[in-house]
C-alpha cells in the first residue's frame, strides 16, 4: 500500500529495478518528484543500458509542466531517444484519471488518482499489470511522439 510521495519514489524505482525489456508509464505531467528523482533516473539509467533492447515508453496527459521546468528526465530521453520515447495523450481521447508504471508486463505501481499519492505496488502482479499495459498500449497506439518534448531545449 502506498501513502505518501516517498512510498510512490520507492515503488517506482524498486519496479523499475525489476524490468527486463519494456517500461510503460502514464503519467499527467512527468511528476517531476517523482520521475527527475536522482533515484529513478539512476534505475532508468540502469536498465536502458544494462541491454540493448530494452524500451521506455512515456504517455504524458499534459506536457507542459515538464516543458517549462527543463525536466531532467526529458533531458535523459534525448539523449537516450533509441531507448526512450515521449508521446503526449491526444486529449480527444478522453481523460485518464489514474497514473502508473509497468513493468514488462508483470510489475506494477498503480494510482487511481494521479493528484494522490495513495496506491498500489507489486513488483510481480501480472494479471492487474496486464490489464493496465493493453489500455497503456490502445493509447499508445493512438497518439503520436510528443512534438514538444522532442523540440525541447534542455
Amino acid at each position: 500500500m502506498l501513502a505518501s510521495q516517498q512510498d510512490v519514489r520507492a515503488a517506482v524505482v524498486e519496479v523499475t529495478g525489476v524490468a527486463g525489456r519494456m517500461l510503460s508509464i502514464f503519467t499527467h505531467d512527468l511528476e517531476p518528484q517523482i520521475y527527475g528523482h536522482e533515484d529513478f533516473l539512476e534505475a532508468v539509467k540502469r536498465f536502458v543500458l544494462s541491454r540493448s533492447f530494452t524500451r521506455v515508453r512515456v504517455l504524458i496527459g499534459d506536457p507542459q509542466r515538464a516543458i517549462k521546468m527543463s525536466h531532467r528526465f526529458v533531458a535523459m530521453g534525448r539523449r537516450l531517444n533509441s531507448y526512450i520515447e515521449f508521446r503526449h495523450l491526444d486529449p480527444e481521447l478522453g481523460t485518464c484519471r489514474e497514473a502508473y508504471l509497468i513493468a514488462d508486463d508483470s510489475g506494477l505501481v498503480f494510482r487511481a488518482e494521479a493528484s494522490r499519492w495513495e496506491g498500489l505496488s507489486d513488483t510481480f502482479e501480472p494479471a492487474v499489470a496486464r490489464k493496465y499495459l493493453s489500455r497503456f498500449d490502445e493509447l499508445w497506439a493512438a497518439c503520436e511522439p510528443s512534438r514538444e518534448i522532442r523540440e525541447l531545449r534542455v
